[in-house]
């Protein structure tokens, strides 16, 4: 499983912000691409920031109970700190780190931290189904 890694199941067109999105433009983006968050990218596309669906919704409540629009933009909402992976990381390490609560989505990134694609919970349950699969169809057998 160890040979099993990021680049062969992740997402290499993925959704991401420039900062400057007001939250309903966010908000937008997302659903269009059903994605549950994405990566906030600087002019040289590295990774900076990360928005998540629950940063839109709790942006989206405020604005709500304040009876206005939401005028708030994505780089005034978005997570510092990102954890990111590599395309030659195992998707056995990425799985085992998203098992608690870790993020849902993970930019992947080059080693110059720009955007190469991006890895979600189900692109994991994909890789590892696919991996248990071949290892049926060889006939090894669990005790």
């Amino acid at each position: 499983m160890e040979s099993v890694k990021v680049k062969d199941h992740m997402n290499h067109r993925p959704v991401y912000f420039k900062g400057t999105e007001t939250i309903v433009e966010a908000v937008e983006k997302l659903l269009q691409s059903k994605s549950s968050g994405g990566p906030v990218l600087n002019d040289l596309k590295e990774v900076i920031g990360f928005l998540s669906e629950q940063d839109c919704l709790k942006a989206m409540l405020s604005s709500t109970y304040h009876s206005g629009e939401a005028s708030v933009n994505v780089s005034e909402l978005m997570k510092l700190n990102v954890l990111t992976v590599k395309p030659y990381d195992s998707i056995l390490e990425v799985a085992d780190n998203m098992s608690g609560s870790k993020p849902r989505v993970y930019p992947v990134v080059d080693d110059d931290n720009h955007l190469v694609g991006s890895i979600d919970r189900t692109n994991i349950i994909k890789a590892l189904d696919l991996h248990l699969h071949s290892i049926y169809a060889r006939g090894v057998r669990f005790v």
